[in-house]
């Protein structure tokens, strides 16, 4: 039987509803051999994540998924895989991006607050939002708040209701920038669920080949966003480009319809596309060793 695996998971360190330790337990049900907590702009959980992990035999790929931007495309997002995630000067940068999330969803919370007083219901604390996330705040973690109010009757509706109304513009780090942080911590970068950036092929070609001359290392090819001739085209543009192919859930847990490693149902990841994307980090810090004095 073939071993699947999940390279796209969030937990409650961005906008996951599930602490690691829960995510992983939940992997394990499902029978994966690997998994990769790849939260927003955050490696707070990984260490949780990979600690139960190895005392539950399976295997927790350190992964971030950094929010980018290249022209005049924003919310690009970038995955990293197999970087150093102890790495001082990343971690300054991610602290940095923490803080902008942060005061985003307090900027959130005060829009959805004039909302709720103008229709003369009372508003919610963003102390109770932290209290609902892990770590850093994300939209969904308002949404629960939302719903604990009875102010929503699921998490689409308070997303439809309160949540895109109210947004606020994240902060986006240049693609380029994003690329060569993950190289330069030993890893490497995907780009996730293509198709939300444009669904025009012609498009999309174009980008991704921008972004490999950039020193992007692969796509994902497999993840919900896709059809079956969306994934072919895909994995033909990776073979022409010479790019990996991963593939994942982009599970969160307030999702209906998606599961861990298998997404709506048809997602079945191979194992070997993870130990490609080993094989190339491995050797990326064999050869930062090599030039070592």
């Amino acid at each position: 039987m073939m071993k699947t695996i999940d390279l796209h998971v969030h937990t409650n360190h961005s906008d996951g509803l599930h602490s690691p330790a829960e995510i992983v337990r939940m992997a394990v049900e499902q029978g994966l051999a690997a998994i990769a907590i790849a939260d927003h702009d955050t490696v707070n959980g990984l260490d949780e994540a990979i600690a139960v992990g190895a005392e539950l035999g399976i295997e927790v790929i350190p992964a971030v998924e950094l929010s980018a931007e290249l022209g005049r495309y924003r919310d690009m997002h970038i995955l990293g895989y197999h970087f150093d995630y102890r790495d001082a000067g990343l971690g300054q940068m991610l602290a940095e991006f923490r803080l902008n999330r942060d005061n985003r969803g307090r900027a959130i919370v005060e829009k959805i607050n004039r909302r709720l007083l103008d229709g003369r219901k009372d508003p919610i604390s963003y102390d109770e939002v932290i209290g609902l996330a892990g770590g850093a705040v994300g939209r969904p973690h308002i949404g629960r708040a939302l719903l604990e109010h009875g102010y929503a009757r699921d998490m689409e509706d308070a997303f439809r209701r309160y949540l895109i109304p109210c947004d606020v513009p994240k902060r986006y780090i240049p693609a380029a920038d994003a690329i060569s942080e993950i190289r330069r911590t030993g890893g490497v970068s995907v780009l996730a669920h293509p198709l939300t950036i444009n669904t025009d092929r012609r498009e999309l070609k174009k980008i991704i080949s921008e972004l490999a001359d950039l020193g992007l290392d692969g796509v994902e090819v497999f993840n919900n966003m896709c059809f079956q001739d969306d994934m072919i085209f895909f994995e033909s543009l990776c073979g022409e480009l010479g790019l990996l192919m991963t593939g994942g859930s982009d599970f969160h847990g307030f999702e209906n319809d998606v599961e861990i490693g298998t997404g709506r149902g048809g997602l079945a990841v191979a194992y070997r596309l993870a130990e490609a994307i080993k094989t190339l980090a491995g050797s990326r810090k064999a050869a930062s060793q090599d030039k070592l004095p």
